[in-house]
């Protein structure tokens, strides 16, 4: 007896449907949860226990959902680093070392210093965006700079800086910098850290407990100057041409070497602004971890958010939660196996993306008398 249904992929010709990569996406984050329910079910866990327990740990309060956002925050500005540069195919693997370099240059500004010590508040936070910025810069121009001039490829040169930035902060926090000896930098003083809600619980009592802080604008203005970037500005058009079609955008009398070299700059800067306003905004000092993995998520981010700026906002708070469930939910592991999960589905789901996928009925096969 054969099976009545056979299975048809074809290469799309036509254009994707508009709604297509949103649904996707959202179906990658269901399915990764339902494959991950099973799993918590088969070990003896009840999944749906599990998943209230999640649900309150990260949004069930406001101390709860400030915490999700808190850890969003440079989730969001590494995922726009991404995804403007996958935008021109070009596969930045090295945002986590330009979040560290970052992290290092708005340092360099209260330890070394390079504003008077006195300095009012907003000029050392200037001044911290700005190196952090430049940190993340430089970080981005070196493989973009090898890629545009001797074709180097990008993944394996961003891969490798992300342990030449980590070990470059190790120095410099384990002997100049350490704090009597121990792996971490002398705590800022407190007109480098950006300010927090809670700052003002004895004018508003509804703050207390609340660690929001100016970071979470910090992304939300680059999300939108991203997206002005890549669809309304002339550059956003050369970036998407390129992306698309080199020889299209060459013949066209595009310089894509100096468009490599800018757009691997700009991801690398909004990773240094994720890694300067996590050492101000959360930890303000610099120490040896200030990363769970910030970068390499970031990647999952933009990939899930289908390189959507204002996307990217929302599934970094996805995976906010699942940073601060990693913490709180029993058994330990569970955030790790859902995010593993969701880059299993993300990248399954790419093929719907590139194929149509049909299931049509096949006459059945009489048998012979």
């Amino acid at each position: 007896m054969r099976f009545p249904f056979t299975l048809y992929i074809e290469k799309r010709t036509a254009d994707i449907p508009g709604w297509l990569p949103a649904a996707t996406s959202l179906g990658s984050v269901i399915v990764a949860f339902v494959v991950s329910g099973v799993v918590l079910a088969l070990i003896g866990v009840p999944p749906l226990t599990v998943y209230q327990f999640f649900f309150k740990a990260t949004f069930g309060s406001w101390p709860a959902l400030s915490d999700t956002i808190v850890k969003a925050t440079p989730l969001i500005m590494v995922g726009l680093a991404c995804a403007v540069a996958f935008k021109m195919k070009l596969w930045n693997i090295g945002a986590e070392g330009q979040f560290y370099l970052g992290a290092f240059f708005a340092s360099t500004v209260v330890l070394i210093p390079i504003v008077p010590p006195d300095s009012p508040k907003w000029l050392v936070l200037t001044a911290m965006v700005v190196m952090g910025m430049i940190g993340g810069a430089i970080w981005g121009f070196i493989p973009g700079y090898l890629k545009a001039k001797f074709d180097v490829n990008e993944i394996i040169s961003t891969l490798m800086l992300n342990y030449v930035a980590i070990l470059w902060n190790n120095f410099w926090i384990f002997d100049r910098w350490s704090d009597a000896g121990f792996q971490m930098t002398p705590t800022f003083d407190k007109t480098a850290w950006l300010p927090r809600l809670s700052d003002y619980a004895r004018q508003y009592k509804m703050f207390s407990g609340i660690t929001l802080h100016l970071g979470v604008i910090f992304g939300l203005v680059a999300a939108i100057v991203v997206w002005w970037v890549l669809s309304r500005s002339r550059w956003g058009y050369e970036i998407r041409l390129i992306g698309d079609n080199p020889n299209a955008a060459r013949y066209a009398g595009l310089n894509i070497a100096r468009n490599v070299v800018l757009v691997m700059m700009f991801s690398g800067a909004l990773a240094g602004l994720a890694g300067m306003a996590e050492i101000s905004g959360v930890v303000h000092r610099l120490q040896e971890r200030i990363s769970p993995g910030y970068g390499f998520t970031g990647i999952i981010v933009a990939w899930l958010a289908k390189l959507n700026p204002f996307a990217v906002i929302l599934v970094a708070i996805l995976f906010g939660a699942l940073i601060v469930a990693g913490r709180e939910v029993q058994p330990s592991g569970i955030a790790q196996m859902i995010q593993g999960f969701v880059l299993f589905a993300v990248i399954s789901s790419d093929v719907l993306l590139r194929y149509n996928v049909r299931l049509i009925r096949t006459a059945p096969v009489e048998e012979a008398a």
